[in-house]
């Protein structure tokens, strides 16, 4: 799948940041691609970038509209399709990370039909997985992993892709979300695979490699959260996972989208390592990634000397104070 750069990143009208995860991390880590956002009346989401009309869009060269939401269900709210349309007409492609199919709908495929245009929807592969068989392959790999959904999996994985390159470790972020498939141009959106063939995807994202090769897996999800501890197993166990990184958001009392209360940190680690081993006896923790947006610089600070003292690994906002320590840890438990 090759969509065409620059981006337009529609937002829509969504209701908060969390459900414009998908735009914020393209920004983020693909900023010079992001050229303007589109956002509906009502829109409670900004990315920090001009906002512009299609047709100044087009004007400064954008090729693709990214629908960069992550809502529940994965739908495409029926007034978003006139603004499909519009896009198509305008001379664009369009990207959605949905679960819906833009194709699906006859409106948009009948656009993208007159105008020659090209439809990408992420989360959708043409790729035909294997069942997982669990056996042991070459290559060293780190997933992350929860106590909640959106609590920093992916942003934690990019930036140790980034501290460990620059350590002159061999290390790849491995994309399991829309998100990082637009980031990273290859892998597949784990929670649109058939069940029976999760972990057998995540083996195809992240193969055999050289014994001193760092696949660096996008988790998704928390064993603990009730929606999703499916598609969280499922990738535990194709990931193999020599390390994992405990990722959490300490405000929240309960899990995004239901009433379960937050599980401990030390509850995803102790559970982590005994599922794990079922494809690695040896998988072990190497750190917490901890998002704390929401506290000032000395709260942030105490809680990651609290929580490093607590459980004996180190403790950092990736984002916001590096990942020296969670590299320092993975070469030291990784000799060589």
């Amino acid at each position: 799948m090759q969509i065409a750069t620059p981006y337009l990143m529609f937002l829509g009208d969504v209701p908060d940041r969390l459900a414009a995860k998908t735009a914020y991390g393209i920004v983020d880590w693909r900023p010079e691609w992001c050229v303007g956002q589109l956002r509906l009346p009502g829109c409670q989401a900004d990315l920090g970038i001009p906002d512009l009309t299609l047709d100044e869009a087009v004007a400064k060269g954008c090729k693709t509209m990214v629908i960069g939401v992550a809502n529940a269900g994965g739908v495409l709210p029926e007034h978003w399709v006139s603004e499909v349309v519009a896009a198509l007409d305008a001379g664009l492609d369009v990207a959605s990370g949905l679960h819906a199919r833009l194709g699906a709908v006859p409106a948009i495929a009948e656009a993208a039909e007159r105008n020659g245009r090209q439809l990408h929807d992420v989360r959708h592969t043409d790729e035909t997985f294997a069942t997982g068989k669990g056996t042991k392959r070459p290559g060293l790999r780190l997933l992350t992993v929860g106590t909640d959904c959106s609590v920093g999996k992916k942003y934690t994985v990019l930036a140790l892709e980034k501290g460990m390159r620059a350590r002159g470790l061999d290390a790849d972020f491995r994309a399991t979300g829309q998100t990082g498939v637009f980031i990273s141009g290859r892998g597949a959106a784990i929670d649109a695979v058939v069940a029976d063939f999760i972990s057998g995807a995540v083996e195809w994202i992240a193969p055999a490699a050289d014994p001193r090769h760092w696949d660096l897996i996008e988790g998704q999800g928390s064993l603990y959260h009730p929606s999703f501890a499916g598609v969280s197993l499922g990738l535990l166990h194709g990931a193999q996972a020599d390390a994992f990184v405990v990722c959490h958001e300490p405000t929240r009392t309960t899990m995004r989208g239901v009433g379960h209360k937050l599980p401990t940190i030390q509850e995803v680690i102790d559970l982590t390592v005994q599922l794990g081993r079922l494809t690695n006896p040896d998988i072990r923790p190497v750190g917490i990634a901890v998002n704390t947006q929401a506290l000032g610089e000395a709260e942030a600070r105490k809680l990651l000397d609290d929580l490093a003292a607590e459980h004996g690994l180190p403790a950092t906002d990736p984002v916001r104070f590096g990942v020296e320590g969670l590299v320092d840890r993975i070469v030291t438990e990784f000799p060589g």
